[in-house]
């Protein structure tokens, strides 16, 4: 059975119309195009599909299209626009989490790097609310992600794998970018000249 449902996805809202039965990474990627969010498992244990919706890390594979009519969906492609995000004043600006992924080689293939992004800036949103983990040691109002350890880190992000490896880079960026102090053993990285503005 059809039904016609509205996405807002990376900020532009769309109606579609969806089978019940369809997933909202189908609906994504087959009705609106949206490629960012990437099909590997089909079965939530890789993380590839992960988006930010609703402001919270979803894996879309997981959940129907229809449970999520009116919702806002921010795939990779449009992290740039959120808070603590370059903005979209060019079309080629970054997030910060992105651009730490590429200045410590938090990515190979790529294929995970769309969920790997989501994942971690929806981690560290939850850390700021004060959402433990399996390793936290204390339960706090809030955690302040700049004193996420390594094991916090994995932990926090277990759930989006890495089929190349590239693990050491992904804590790498994420701590850069908490604020945090370096992956235990790595030396502190140079400081990186200003993006230009027209870039």
């Amino acid at each position: 059975m059809d039904t016609s449902i509205t996405l807002t996805v990376d900020g532009r809202r769309h109606d579609v119309v969806v089978d019940t039965r369809t997933t909202l990474l189908d609906a994504l990627r087959e009705r609106l195009a949206v490629t960012s969010a990437k099909k590997g498992c089909d079965h939530g244990q890789c993380g590839s599909c992960t988006v930010l919706l609703e402001g919270r890390r979803h894996l879309t594979c997981l959940t129907l299209a229809v449970a999520h009519d009116g919702d806002e969906i921010v795939t990779a492609a449009g992290v740039s626009a959120l808070e603590g995000g370059a903005g979209d004043d060019a079309p080629t600006s970054l997030h910060p989490l992105q651009e730490a992924f590429l200045a410590h080689d938090g990515l190979q293939c790529g294929y995970c790097t769309p969920g790997q992004v989501c994942s971690a800036i929806g981690m560290l949103d939850e850390a700021k609310q004060g959402h433990p983990s399996h390793v936290t040691d204390d339960l706090e109002e809030s955690v302040d992600p700049a004193d996420l350890d390594d094991d916090e880190v994995r932990e926090r992000m277990s759930g989006n794998l890495c089929r190349c490896g590239a693990y050491g880079g992904i804590v790498d960026a994420i701590r850069e970018v908490a604020g945090g102090a370096p992956r235990e053993g790595q030396p502190d990285r140079p400081a990186q000249p200003e993006r230009e503005a027209a870039r």
